[in-house]
């Protein structure tokens, strides 16, 4: 039994690294950003306004407006919540950087409410420990692609009269009690990196069903001005504009929208694929004692954007560097999502502590991403299940 395991180890060695995530271009979206390339506009053109629409048609809201990046989309909502100095907005700690960044940008305090470690998501009981008559919004994150718990936190944020703000970067295509993400938080922010469901090569967007919101966020992301003779305080002539705000250049072009058109096409096939991966995965490693696989809300259906395993240390000789290395040599991507925000050196500048929130902590000290991303073969799936258990079996303990 020993020697046929380890033969099938050796016979899935790759000669290639597989990377944790993926873009998929094909030819049809190729054949969408060359037409944008040939006509009359390569930013601020119809494009923009045919992948707003998309986008807001596939999640049910009434408005989008497409930024830059995630990142820009998130300072965005911030503005249009009206944060500033003083103000504090409660957040997960396990994110990427601009969940709280956002924040700061805006003059605000991010406040880091801890995880529940069954879903790694932000836990709504310990946001109520962290509410004071300070707190000004919320950014719920939907962390590897399952939704928080969103009808907790939108309840919550209502009867406190807290904006909501959902970071779904990771979470296009997923739902919550079936309906999909999007139309639940006051604005709810998609990202089109790379690695995300869909690409638009860098991108995100915001989505809402709030008038005054939409029209903030348009204003913002291109340079606080306006056109609109609707909105002007005075008016010179046809030529005219004014700059209300101190905004930014966030716009995003039509040669990044016209790729999103393309690619939002593709999106429930892309998700399907995801989540064939992670069965896959999790009828692999679920019955592998000292690793944890991604348990899912009863009432979240996730897109997948990240499959997390977790690997308890006292089952194992080698620490996860060490496990990391290894599936690393055998060149499986894997890669670790997120260390706590507050432990950067930024943020330990502003005071942030280490045991701020101790399941974070717990969580990424035994954390580790494998690869998933729709263009993966059964060669690959197979590849980082063989992988996993070549590296589980060498170090596996059995205490």
């Amino acid at each position: 039994m020993e020697k046929h395991r380890n033969q099938t180890a050796r016979d899935s060695m790759r000669s290639t690294m597989l990377p944790y995530g993926q873009q998929w271009i094909d030819d049809q979206d190729i054949e969408a950003v060359v037409g944008i390339l040939r006509g009359d506009f390569i930013t601020q053109g119809p494009a923009i306004e045919w992948f707003e629409t998309k986008v807001a048609h596939y999640v049910g809201a009434k408005y989008a407006v497409a930024f830059t990046n995630g990142t820009a989309a998130l300072h965005g909502a911030c503005f249009a919540a009206g944060i500033s100095a003083g103000d504090e907005v409660i957040t997960t700690p396990i994110t990427f950087l601009a969940s709280s960044n956002c924040v700061l940008y805006q003059g605000g305090t991010p406040v880091f409410a801890d995880i529940d470690m069954d879903s790694y998501n932000i836990d709504p009981e310990e946001i109520k420990l962290k509410l004071t008559d300070r707190t000004k919004a919320i950014i719920a994150v939907d962390f590897t692609g399952q939704p928080v718990e969103i009808d907790r936190i939108s309840m919550l944020s209502r009867d406190r009269g807290i904006v909501l703000i959902q970071d779904a970067a990771h979470s296009l295509g997923a739902s919550f009690s079936g309906r999909k993400i999007g139309g639940w938080a006051d604005m709810t922010m998609f990202s089109f990196h790379p690695v995300k469901h869909i690409t638009t090569g860098e991108g995100g967007i915001i989505v809402t069903d709030d008038e005054d919101y939409y029209r903030k966020l348009v204003l913002f992301r291109n340079h606080g001005m306006t056109k609109n003779p609707e909105e002007l305080i005075s008016n010179d002539g046809p030529w005219y504009y004014e700059m209300q705000e101190l905004g930014y250049n966030y716009r995003m072009t039509d040669i990044q929208a016209a790729l999103g058109v393309s690619q939002m096409d593709k999106l429930d096939s892309f998700v399907a694929r995801r989540r064939e991966i992670a069965a896959a995965y999790t009828e692999a490693f679920g019955g592998m004692k000292g690793l944890i696989v991604p348990k899912q809300h009863p009432s979240a259906e996730s897109s997948w954007h990240l499959y997390v395993l977790r690997w308890d240390p006292q089952y194992f000789s080698a620490d996860r560097e060490t496990i990391f290395n290894e599936l690393r040599s055998l060149n499986i991507g894997v890669h670790v999502h997120y260390i706590p925000v507050y432990m950067q050196p930024y943020y330990q500048k502003l005071g942030y502590r280490a045991g701020l929130c101790r399941n974070a902590e717990v969580y990424y000290q035994t954390a580790m991403t494998i690869p998933l991303f729709p263009r993966m073969t059964a060669s690959d799936v197979s590849d980082v299940i063989d992988g996993v258990r070549r590296v589980y079996n060498k170090y596996y303990t059995g205490s």
